[in-house]
Order: structure tokens, then sequence, then C-alpha cells
């Protein structure tokens, strides 16, 4: 029996049962393999089910706002995702009298869709004889064939592609590329796979040489950076304050509480006093020229090595911390995290009130009390690790105006609001 003729009879009988496998709409196809590009089966079903709920097809998703579809994206990270899939879902509507290509060449030209999307939506929906390549399909084909490149390098790339069009069933393209993707993600998984029941061992050349845990082979990733995230969650009389982010960076058009951005962490004469007075001013670091103040962000002088504040641990409260949970959306790490405080409130010593800048009496109206005060919290990235604080703070009157850029709402619309994922899970575990 050919190779893919095995697979496809694994398929048949490991498969799991899921939605999108049971329709041929090019709309549901392709939200699906936008969720799994970076998200996991288990994860992103829930996600994928809401998501048609609210948005049944090309036509509601193309007239909702910006902000309604972040919203209904939240907590799967990768927001660029349903930016380019709402982005696209409009140029279908307006461009295409709402008909989604049926070609690999008209599906190529959508927004946010790749090589990878286009041939899937292609070869499930209308037949096209286009092999996707996955992380699933490259670990396959790359311990099959013994493929030695960095499966991430540009020769690599080629060479799994290759492979994967001549491996390809011609006259069923759908089913076996469902079928390859299916056999990567449930038995030749990453690590410790069991090759004495898989169907390919005796023609896969990984198995054969003993190199089944070598390969794939990967170019090493670069570091992620450090960078430190101070979020002022300022309340009075049950309204708090949002800022939204640019289109540029991180979490681009989300909703944030006021935040100072630094590549060092902070000490508390600046997280509570000079950082706060500039964030406030809506002025930058070391007096540079004024900005919207969605967030400060500090500059590291070349060569200066990092330095970390003493007495952090002396500022909190060293009651019990309850963690929040994290998952691997957004690239968040699935290992222990920095707890974030629920019991009492973790009070900022004696006398802060008096230590808040004169600068910021002036420019607000009332006395900023400093309340809670969160651990640290690491919320991990595909390139970034970020260091987040969240610094609660009461005041009796709103300046008028406000500084730019900031919004007031309601404590009950804080949830009508797209926010990254960090700022959810805080909220989730401590209520504003």
């Amino acid at each position: 029996m050919k190779i893919d003729g095995i697979i496809r009879g694994w398929y048949e009988k490991n498969r799991r049962d899921l939605p999108w496998r049971h329709t041929g709409d090019p709309y549901k196809i392709w939200l699906s393999e936008i969720i799994l590009q970076q998200t996991r089966v288990q994860q992103g079903l829930n996600y994928y089910l809401d998501f048609i709920k609210v948005f049944p097809d090309v036509n509601s998703l193309a007239l909702a706002s910006e902000d309604k579809v972040l919203k209904q994206w939240q907590g799967l990270g990768y927001y660029s995702r349903a930016r380019n899939l709402h982005r696209a879902a409009k140029d279908v509507v307006e461009q295409m009298e709402g008909e989604i290509p049926r070609t690999y060449d008209g599906l190529i030209k959508l927004k946010g869709v790749g090589n990878y999307t286009a041939s899937a939506i292609a070869s499930i929906c209308f037949g096209e004889p286009r092999a996707v390549v996955d992380g699933n399909v490259s670990r396959v084909i790359a311990r099959l064939y013994g493929v030695e490149e960095p499966i991430n390098s540009t020769m690599g790339i080629k060479s799994i592609a290759f492979l994967a069009h001549e491996l390809l069933d011609k006259d069923d393209p759908g089913n076996h590329n469902q079928a390859i993707m299916e056999f990567g993600a449930l038995h030749c998984v990453p690590h410790s796979p069991d090759c004495s029941t898989c169907p390919l061992f005796h023609p896969c050349e990984a198995r054969r040489t003993g190199r089944v845990d070598q390969l794939p082979v990967k170019i090493p990733k670069r570091k992620p950076v450090e960078q430190w995230m101070y979020f002022y969650i300022i309340i009075c009389n049950g309204e708090t304050l949002f800022s939204k982010r640019g289109t540029d960076g991180i979490w681009s058009s989300l909703y944030q509480f006021p935040v100072v951005e630094s590549n060092l962490p902070l000490s508390e004469e600046e997280m509570l006093g000079t950082k706060l007075d500039q964030l406030i001013r809506g002025a930058d670091y070391e007096g540079e020229e004024e900005r919207v103040p969605t967030g400060i962000s500090e500059r590291v002088p070349p060569g200066k090595s990092e330095r970390v504040p003493t007495g952090i641990s002396e500022r909190v409260s060293t009651g019990k911390s309850e963690r929040v949970p994290m998952d691997k959306s957004e690239g968040v790490s699935t290992g222990k995290s920095d707890g974030v405080s629920t019991g009492k409130s973790d009070r900022v010593p004696t006398g802060i009130s008096e230590r808040v800048p004169t600068g910021i009496r002036s420019l607000w109206p009332d006395k900023l009390t400093i309340g809670k005060i969160s651990d640290p919290i690491r919320h991990q990235l595909t390139h970034r690790t970020i260091h987040a604080r969240f610094i609660h703070v009461e005041t009796g009157t709103w300046p008028d105006p406000l500084p730019a850029g900031w919004i007031k709402i309601s404590l009950e619309q804080v949830d009508d609001f797209p926010v990254p994922r960090l700022i959810n899970r805080y909220m989730e575990v401590v209520k504003i």
C-alpha cells in the first residue's frame, strides 16, 4: 500500500470528531484554519463555536466593528489574526459580492491568508490539489524521509514542500491533507512518539536510523526580550480609565489600563512617583517630547547592566498568593507564573500618599491614594517575556480634561472592551 493510503487508513480509524470536518463551507474552514494556526485544537474548539454563533457567515463578520471582533477573539492571542480575518471579510463583501474565492490563487490574495491557509481551503472545500504544510506535516515528512535540513530554513522549507506535494493524493487532496495533519498531531508527536504501533514503522527513515528524537532539525529561535509593564488601575466613583494601544507592536488596537513600559524593573520611587508623574503628564522618559500616554517606554543606555531594585518583596503582601492560570494562547507559558495577591490588600508603606510628586498634585484635582499592588506576573509571548504589575489607585475627582488618549468607563462596562489576555486574566482573579 502507498504511504498516502496508509495514512488515510489510520485517519479513518483515529480522527477526532471536529465540527469543521462536517462542512464544506469555505468561511467555516477558513475560520478554523486561522484559529488553529497558533492555538491547540482543545482550546480553539470552544472559541470556534462561540465565534460562529456571533458571526455565522462572512457578511456578519464584515459588518461588525473591529472592537466587537477583537472582544470575541479575546484570549486566543495573536490578535493580528482577528484583524486580518476581519479586513479580509470586508474585502470579500465589498469587492467580491460576498463570495469567498474558490481557488488557491484567489484565496492567497486575501489579507492574512498565506500558503498554508489558502492550500487548506482550496483542497478541502474545492478539491484543488494543493498540499498543506504546517508544523505537524513538516515533522511527519522530515522523519519519514530523513530530511536533514532545518525545517525552518529556506532549503528545508523547499524540501518539505516538494515532498508534501509528491505524497499528496491528487484525487482527494482535502481528506489527504486532514489525514496527515491529524497523524502528526496525534501519533507522530514531537517528543517520544510510539514508533512500535506506527503504521509507517517500516518506511520511516528516522526510525530505521534511530533519529526519531533528532528530527526534525530546527534553527533555534532568538531569546525573548525582557519587558516590564506597570498598569495603573485608577478608580473614581465607580469608573476607571482605559487607553487604546496603537496599531504597531504587541496587542495593537486593544484596550488597557494606563501603563508605563520599561526594559528595566522600576524602583518603588519610580513606580509610585516619577513614572506615574510622567504618565499623567503624557511626557516620555527624561523630558522627551510629549506624546499620547498609552504607555511610557524607558530606554536602556548602551552597555548599562540590568538592575533589579532591592526590597520589592517587602513592598507587597507576604500572605498567600493565588496563582493566575496561564495557557499557551498568545504564547503564554504553561509553567509556573508569578502570583497575584487576592487576599488582604497589598499596602504601600505608610505615608506614600504624601510622597506622590507635587507635579501630580498640580495636575490631579484630588489626592491619589495608592492601594493594592500586585506581585510581579510573568507573561510569556513568542518574542518577549513580560513582567507585569498592577497598581490600584483611588481618587475622588477626575481631572478635567483627562490626559490625552485616556477614556473614562464604568466599572460595569470593563468587560465590554477587548483587552490583552494578561489583563483579562488578572481581572478574573482580582475584581476591581
